[in-house]
């Protein structure tokens, strides 16, 4: 008897990292269910293009933020795919400020998306995935969680709690063969660095070892492998991809 095809959700899965990554696991033979919250048309077309390679996918519109979506739209899907085997938390914002300048609804959206946001999706899923012994839970942080950037106490913050996040969540549920880890992306060519000037560029490429940023499908190629049974025996793990900008 075969081994049932795996379903990933992943979050923000419209653009940029998470589309890397959505394309990626259909390659690899996994089922995707790409989120989005305003990105329609994005998401739409990445689904497109995954069936259009004989790859199987679909869209769900929420906003991770939002603890009532959430358990609703997560509850639907699952109801209509079996169960939800391996989730991405992708979904993150930015909203840069120097703290002096820094308003409260900067602060409580950056973490309510990008921390709050593993919370309640993670929680949604759980339920079938320890029911099923199985689950793989990838959350995606980023350098300056570790690194701290000025600027970006609300982001920095943010991804830092999502490391604790994960280092607890994969004590909960390693005895039930779930594995839970975070991928930490230096700075990757996406639509956030297309924004930099040339100066900003050349103060950070300065800084990585290999003299480059990174490209969105090696993030993509490193959350799938920890999503395969190949990975069962890495959990709780902060796993940089920076191009030695961490070291």
């Amino acid at each position: 008897m075969s081994e049932k095809t795996k379903t990933a959700l992943i979050t923000g899965g419209a653009k940029g990292l998470g589309r890397a990554m959505a394309i990626a696991m259909a390659k690899d033979g996994i089922n995707v269910i790409i989120n989005f919250k305003s990105s329609k048309s994005e998401a739409d077309e990445v689904a497109r293009l995954i069936k259009n390679n004989g790859g199987v996918a679909r869209t769900v519109r929420f906003d991770v933020g939002n603890a009532d979506q959430v358990d609703a739209k997560i509850k639907e899907v699952s109801e209509d795919v079996g169960g939800i085997d391996i989730l991405v938390n992708n979904a993150g914002i930015i909203q840069d400020g120097l703290v002096l300048r820094m308003d409260n609804s900067s602060w409580n959206n950056v973490i309510e998306t990008n921390l709050s946001g593993a919370f309640f999706c993670s929680r949604a899923v759980l339920r079938k995935m320890v029911s099923n012994r199985w689950g793989r839970i990838i959350n995606i942080g980023s350098v300056v969680g570790e690194r701290g950037n000025a600027g970006q106490v609300n982001y920095s913050a943010s991804k830092a709690g999502l490391i604790g996040f994960t280092k607890a969540l994969s004590k909960e549920l390693a005895a039930r063969n779930i594995t839970v880890n975070i991928v930490n992306p230096g700075y990757v060519e996406t639509e956030t660095t297309s924004v930099l000037t040339e100066q900003q560029k050349n103060q950070w490429l300065n800084l990585i070892p290999v003299g480059r940023f990174g490209e969105p499908e090696e993030i993509a190629s490193l959350v799938t492998f920890l999503a395969s049974n190949k990975a069962s025996y890495i959990t709780g793990q902060v796993i940089a991809i920076d191009g030695g900008l961490a070291v």
